[in-house]
């Protein structure tokens, strides 16, 4: 064989052998990892053998169980973790909390009583001063003049004039004052075969929305099955936050998917689904309202109107920052006239609020006030106790 046609054949096969292992290394490239798929899997397909990551596990119909840490592969991207179930403080510690931060709260009502009580005498002129510190408060003029005029007279009959006495009647004058007769228990538990249905209502920036997660926390200590009803569909992201609130306690919401959605539908639909589901209370938030916008207070009527095609509104709750002092009086009024308030929650009740207003709202409608919260966090919320508010504004 010619010297030349064997060189031809072993540059032939040398190019033939690097061509291969080109290709055969292409493919290997590309090969699909063990344990994954290209397409959704299907019901019926088996487990994967290999390590699926969670980038894999997000973009298939069903999810394998999980493979143990010991034979997993490394993971491309972290796992989201699951949405960590919160358990609310009991009520008890709440009250206790709460009363520390009324004591330390310094507030106008608080101040005008301790001026009265750091009086060795207590002459016409205190009793002036103290007078026009209690309106200050936002007590109203009838509930201060009641309270002044009653303490005159029990200092003049009993003869107290020390600071210890005078104490222990204004707490029972106050006390008195604020009734406590009147029934501040929230209805949570079902009305036969339906739940309790319970609306939340309010003019914009009170605090609803964050109000009703509070209420979900303080009624799942209590051990209640709860359920809420998105019906703000007017506010941007209102549905996401009240979802997110029951989220932390396992509290469903509905919801809907559609901006601007009619919001008595929204609330029609949850009280349907707390009935289906056997629920104890359905609370439904509704959009935050202008008191003088007549438009939005009839919508507020038409979804009371709606909820009670298969429920009864069991109580109507209007969320008052404690802050607007006299302008929350008149928010209170207009409210009840539309949709028959049952009780208030007075929210920001701390150092700035004027604390007559509990007074003066429940004089003005003959509502209780039922709830109250003094700060941020998501247990600042707890049932209002007379005895309690009253001893925390006497507290040195």
């Amino acid at each position: 064989m010619p010297i030349e046609l064997s060189l031809i054949i072993v540059i032939a096969a040398v190019v033939l052998i690097g061509a291969g292992i080109g290709v055969a290394f292409l493919l290997r490239g590309r090969k699909t990892k063990p344990g994954t798929y290209t397409s959704p899997r299907d019901e019926n397909d088996p487990a994967p053998t290999g390590g699926a990551t969670a980038t894999d596990a997000a973009e298939s119909d069903v999810v394998a169980p999980p493979v143990p840490v010991a034979e997993a592969e490394a993971p491309e991207a972290a796992a989201e973790p699951a949405t960590r179930i919160e358990v609310p403080e009991p009520a008890l510690g709440r009250l206790a909390r709460l009363r520390a931060r009324l004591v330390k709260s310094n507030n106008a009502l608080g101040k005008g009583l301790l001026v009265l009580l750091s009086q060795d005498k207590i002459d016409d002129d205190v009793w002036d001063d103290i007078e026009e510190t209690l309106l200050l408060a936002d007590l109203g003029t009838d509930a201060t003049t009641e309270l002044v005029d009653s303490l005159r007279e029990r200092v003049k009959i009993e003869g107290h004039r020390d600071a210890e006495g005078v104490r222990s009647m204004l707490r029972e004058e106050l006390t008195k004052l604020i009734d406590p007769s009147m029934d501040r228990s929230v209805a949570s538990d079902r009305r036969g075969d339906r739940p309790a249905v319970v609306m939340v209502v309010g003019v914009n920036g009170v605090g609803k929305t964050t109000t009703i997660g509070k209420m979900a926390r303080v009624l799942v200590a209590e051990d209640k099955d709860v359920l809420l009803g998105a019906a703000d569909t007017f506010r941007a992201a209102a549905a996401e936050q009240l979802q997110t609130w029951g989220a932390r306690v396992g509290v469903p919401t509905v919801r809907s998917d559609v901006d601007g959605a009619d919001p008595a539908s929204v609330a029609y639909e949850a009280v349907k689904a707390g009935i289906d589901q056997e629920v104890d209370v359905v609370m439904v938030d509704t959009a935050g309202r202008l008191q003088n916008k007549v438009g939005l207070m009839d919508e507020l009527g038409k979804i009371k109107r709606v909820i009670e095609k298969q429920a009864e509104v069991d109580e109507v709750l209007l969320v008052l920052d404690a802050t607007t002092g006299q302008n929350g009086l008149n928010q209170a009024k207009v409210f009840s006239e539309v949709v028959n308030v049952t009780g208030i929650v007075l929210t920001k009740l701390d150092g700035t609020a004027k604390g007559g207003i509990v007074v003066a709202i429940q004089r003005r409608l003959g509502v209780p006030v039922k709830l109250v919260g003094l700060g941020e966090g998501a247990d600042d919320l707890a049932p209002f106790v007379v005895e309690d508010f009253v001893d925390a504004l006497l507290e040195n």
